[in-house]
């Protein structure tokens, strides 16, 4: 079973862990020692989040460019 900080996390697992994370630390009752473990690995997961989505962003600006696909249009509220 794969650690839940490592790199082969889907992005949806992750942004789950992060949202268990924060409801822990939001509690009262994590200790000093526990909410500093749940901090750095909350940190590992929005790295890597931020990274998953980055390359996404980069990947759809090359489809753009290449012409093979076009702009959706959407309508801003």
């Amino acid at each position: 079973m794969a650690d839940k900080t490592s790199g082969d996390l889907p992005l949806e697992a992750r942004l789950r862990r992060l949202e268990e994370i924060l409801a822990s630390m939001e509690s009262d009752e994590v200790p000093l020692e526990e909410a500093l473990r749940l901090f750095e690995e909350g940190v590992v997961h929005v790295r890597e989040a931020e990274r998953v989505l980055a390359s996404a962003e980069l990947r759809v600006e090359e489809l753009l460019a290449s012409g093979r696909l076009r702009p959706l249009d959407v309508q801003k509220d």
